[in-house]
């Protein structure tokens, strides 16, 4: 009976505990379920029929399928995008983005424009909805004034550093910028300017055309006949698509695409080769020779099979370019980083804003139905930490939130397509074999390092242009020259003149002018004031500032002013120097006598026959070889002497001296450059004689 009611307990007990087990398993996997919602909705803003738009549409459309298809990813979460036009308006961005903001959107692919960029990042951060851009590439986006944009492409920055150094490479010092009038296009040349700084370079000119359909082909060919007119033949062009062909097309009009000019396009032209090849020829005849960047993605088996399947969705009609590559791993960001969120604890769920009601009060937008992200800062988090591989290489962000290891493509137009004529990389420069082969080997940018392709360059020439010539309307040289007042055989100003000079270092830099194939116009202007000579570190400093063009004297060459400017060839050599009278005298046996004088002669042998004097006073008394009859003891005095001045250099393995005795003494011997040491001792004798041979 007891054993009955034993096990009746047991079996109690037991289903008790699988009960609760049950129970809590069920509690806590519905609670898993709930933390990850069935769909979660992201939002895009770009220009539909755009350049960039077309194929960013497409792009989008595939990665969140192919997101959705895999369910390591979000683990049966699925994404669902909603699309707007921007219509390239900062306006109708603003406002596509304030819809989105009424709905559970948790993150914007987005915007494609720089200037929308800027409008809408303000709504990004007061509610909190991370915005990852494909294409904004202004380089101010990146502020810490707007922490909710996230730059998923390379950054203007780079692009601008890669093109002053392709102007450096080259040994060009002035460039031509002609940009849209915005603030991609701004900032852009902004950047341009420093980099171009850094290598001693600078914007000679400065073009802005009008944004959007404001310019006609009339306001562009005004704006290329100043641009013709000035002494710089290297352009820079940094606008957008459809404007960038109207002034290359007015440009090969007035035939600025030929021989002498070099034209650098960014990367909104290898944008359009890469989506709409083939252009049509009318179009390829305005492109020849241009030089342009392209952002760098590694080939990978990924990419390749992207590619092929891309062909297939468009036919062949639709090029892939790299900003589509990219807005296709901003989708995959925002999947990765929904991934770790959710692992995290988050939540999806929206509140209002007390500011916005305040500032709705009263008024009919329905700004109220606008709503915070509550969550918004560890989903940015989560994407700012995200590490992936994706079709454009690997996605990491630095301190800054840019992107690791930016590179551009370099190519060069010509005939129907383009060609690869070298990569450029933040870490080594520029360089004829891909970036990611170098990053595992040290940096080395030394200027021999720095190599690239021959380019064919407008004109269909192979010969690097100069990349300059004289303005029709162009202004003389100002060259500096110094008011000295010693040494007035190098440079002095004429009696009575304010403007004209003479002297050596006048004559030389006059007939190097007059040996140039072209006129080159100048004027002196004087530097000091006459009284005392000027200082040189001054003159080279306005040289420097633009003050001066060039300045011409005799300027020595030292560390602190080749930093700051560039010298010339040096033509005179200073230094101490010895002048002495030439005689030519004949040659005899006693020729050797002439380096010293007589009475030097006269000095050494006495001195040497003191010294066998001396040796012989101390030697006589304990030395053999130093006794016996005067003539002997002579005879040894004075051959003491002579073996001193012709014997003490030669070469013996062992040396003892002829006048030793015995071997009771230390010698240091010379025998083949080598110091040997011979020591041998007694203890009743001791000398020491020591020889220093070579």
């Amino acid at each position: 009976m007891m054993l009955c009611w034993s096990f009746k307990m047991n079996l109690f007990w037991f289903f008790l505990l699988l009960f609760l087990y049950l129970g809590v398993f069920s509690f806590g996997s519905s609670n898993n379920v709930s933390s990850r919602p069935a769909v979660v909705n992201i939002g895009a803003i770009f220009t539909f029929d755009s350049t960039i738009g077309k194929v960013a549409k497409l792009a989008i459309e595939e990665a969140v399928k192919d997101v959705n298809s895999n369910f390591s990813v979000l683990h049966g979460t699925k994404l669902f995008v909603k699309m707007r036009n921007s219509n390239c308006s900062g306006f109708d961005g603003m406002v596509q983005a304030l819809q989105f903001m009424e709905t559970d959107i948790v993150a914007i692919i987005g915007p494609q424009s720089s200037v929308v960029a800027h409008i809408i990042s303000h709504v990004a951060n007061e509610l909190q909805v991370p915005l990852l851009s494909f294409a904004a590439t202004d380089p101010t986006l990146s502020s810490l004034q707007f922490p909710f944009f996230v730059r998923t492409t390379r950054s203007d920055l780079y692009q601008m550093s890669a093109v002053a150094q392709i102007v450096d490479h080259y040994g060009w010092k002035e460039v031509i910028a002609i940009f849209i009038d915005d603030d991609y296009g701004r900032n852009g040349m902004s950047a341009l300017d420093d980099k171009l700084a850094e290598r001693r370079c600078r914007i000679s000119y400065k073009l802005g055309i009008p944004p959007g359909p404001g310019a006609t082909r009339g306001d562009i060919m005004d704006l290329l006949v100043n641009v013709a007119q000035l002494e710089s033949r290297v352009i820079v062009l940094h606008v957008n698509p459809d404007s960038g062909l109207m002034i290359l097309s007015v440009a090969h009009y007035l035939q600025m695409m030929g021989d002498g000019f070099v034209w650098i396009a960014t990367d909104w032209l290898s944008s359009l080769l890469d989506s709409a090849l083939p252009l049509p020829s009318e179009t390829m005849d305005t492109l020849q020779g241009v030089l342009v960047l392209r952002q760098h993605t590694p080939d990978s088996d990924r990419k390749r099979t992207f590619f092929s399947k891309w062909n297939k969705l468009t036919g062949g009609s639709l090029g892939l370019h790299s900003y589509g590559l990219y807005a296709y791993d901003s989708v995959w960001l925002v999947a990765h980083a929904l991934d770790a969120f959710f692992n995290q604890g988050g939540i999806i769920s929206f509140s209002n804003d007390s500011r916005i009601k305040s500032v709705e009060k009263g008024g009919s937008l329905h700004l109220e139905a606008m709503s915070i992200f509550d969550d918004g800062p560890l989903l940015l988090k989560n994407v700012l930490q995200s590490t992936f591989l994706g079709l454009t290489g690997p996605i990491k962000f630095d301190s800054e939130r840019s992107l690791v290891l930016p590179a551009y493509d370099i190519i060069n137009v010509l005939g129907t397509g383009f060609r690869r004529i070298g990569y450029w990389c933040n870490y080594s420069g520029l360089s004829t074999v891909p970036p990611e082969m170098l990053y595992s080997k040290p940096p080395n940018r030394s200027s021999a390092n720095q190599q690239l392709y021959s380019v064919i360059w407008p004109g269909e020439t192979l010969s690097k242009p100069r990349g300059w010539v004289f303005p029709n309307n162009g202004k003389q040289l100002r060259i500096g020259v110094p008011i000295r007042v010693s040494y007035l055989e190098f440079v002095s100003q004429v009696r009575g003149t304010d403007n004209m000079f003479k002297g050596f270092c006048i004559d030389v830099f006059i007939a190097a002018v007059n040996l140039l194939p072209y006129a080159v116009p100048y004027r002196f202007i004087p530097f000091g004031d006459g009284q005392k000579n000027p200082s040189y570190n001054e003159l080279v400093y306005s040289v420097a500032t633009g003050v001066f063009d060039a300045a011409v004297g005799d300027i020595a060459i030292v560390t602190n002013r080749t930093k700051i400017v560039d010298f010339s060839q040096p033509y005179a050599a200073s230094g101490l120097v010895v002048v002495a009278p030439f005689k030519r005298l004949n040659s005899s046996a006693w020729a050797f006598l002439r380096p010293f004088t007589a009475r030097m002669w006269v000095v050494t042998a006495a001195s040497f026959l003191v010294i066998g004097i001396v040796v012989w006073i101390l030697e006589h008394r304990i030395n053999d070889e130093f006794r016996g009859p005067p003539k002997k003891q002579l005879i040894t005095i004075l051959w003491f002497s002579i073996s001193t001045l012709f014997f003490a250099h030669s070469k013996r393995e062992h040396c003892e001296h002829p006048w030793s005795s015995s071997s009771h003494h230390m010698a240091l011997c010379g025998f083949d450059n080598q110091l040997k040491l011979h020591c041998q001792s007694d203890i009743n004798s001791y000398s020491a004689a020591p020889i220093f041979s070579n």
